[in-house]
């Protein structure tokens, strides 16, 4: 009830003020030439728009560095910035509850809106965490929003994206056209990268000691993947929950517990500690770090380490 009061009044500040602000933003916008203004929610669409957008495009992400994800509400000043962009794109109303407020603020209708997530068919959640905190987090609304993790979806994004960039700006969109086609090309080769690796491996159970993100990763390439927690990060395992899963771990001999990005790692080093089982990092690229962001680590970088773990996580052959 408190956010659903929030970003109306948040809305309200950005209309009065937005003048005054966009006076300065438009000033700004003249010394970066005639880029294409975008700004995005995540970091995987940071990413993709920089990639298909290349030198003509100027990508913006909300999320500040070392931000977690679902805890991001928009500030004033962000909305600020998507009104005087030329894109925003978004990666879905599950994803991001607050984005649907923050559209009819948008005052500015030369402003294009993509929902990245058109076209993407969502997963159900699968898992009995998120039942017990369904009351807490009811915005997800048992669906998975994390639908860059299966990079048949990313693909999908991809070409979202570039529609609407080709769209506004026609006279680079054979540039724009060319980038993406590229960068799908990425994607399936990462597809078929991850399909090889895993289809060989003495186990397929993935444990996550995080909040439940990888549903897509794992109903694309077969892997059982149990996790400690529902689809936010906020989200706490039950007592009953842990034991139930330190049994499992103990009982299914396993190895290795992933552990997420950007979150504290109290829950997996838990279940470390009960079951002699070691940690990896299974990064679900929701945003970076500020060491990160600084090095220019790329979405595909991190799914292509993420794969490294899962191969030794796994004990895959290939």
């Amino acid at each position: 009830m408190k956010k659903n009061i929030i970003v109306p009044v948040v809305i309200l500040i950005v209309v009065i003020g937005a003048v005054f602000v966009g006076l300065s933003l438009k000033k700004d916008n003249q010394v970066k030439g005639n880029k294409i203004s975008v700004v995005t929610t995540l970091f995987p669409l940071y990413d993709f728009a920089k990639e298909i957008g290349g030198d003509k495009v100027q990508v913006s992400l909300l999320l500040p560095p070392g931000v977690e994800a679902h805890a991001f509400e928009p500030k004033p000043s962000d909305i600020v910035m998507i009104n005087e962009s030329d894109l925003f794109v978004y990666t879905g109303k599950f994803m991001e509850p607050w984005i649907e407020d923050i559209i009819k603020g948008i005052t500015n209708k030369n402003v294009k809106v993509i929902d990245s997530s058109v076209g993407i068919e969502l997963m159900e959640e699968d898992t009995h965490e998120e039942d017990e905190h369904e009351e807490k987090h009811p915005h997800h609304d048992g669906v998975d929003p994390h639908i860059w993790l299966g990079f048949n979806n990313s693909q999908i994004m991809v070409s979202n994206i570039v529609k609407i960039l080709a769209e506004k700006d026609p006279a680079n969109a054979d540039f724009y056209n060319t980038n993406a086609s590229l960068y799908i090309k990425k994607l399936s080769t990462l597809d078929e990268s991850y399909k090889n690796t895993l289809s060989v491996c003495k186990t397929r159970e993935v444990v996550y000691g995080g909040h439940y993100a990888f549903g897509y990763l794992a109903k694309r390439y077969n892997l059982e993947y149990v996790s400690a927690q529902g689809f936010s990060p906020d989200s706490e395992p039950t007592a009953k929950d842990m034991v139930t899963l330190i049994d499992q771990i103990k009982k299914g001999n396993i190895n290795y517990i992933f552990y997420e990005e950007l979150a504290s790692p109290k829950i997996a080093e838990t279940l470390s500690r009960e079951t002699g089982a070691k940690l990896l990092l299974l990064n679900g690229a929701h945003n970076l770090s500020k060491e990160e962001m600084k090095n220019n680590v790329s979405f595909l970088s991190i799914m292509e380490k993420n794969l490294v773990n899962l191969k030794t996580g796994l004990g895959c052959s290939k």
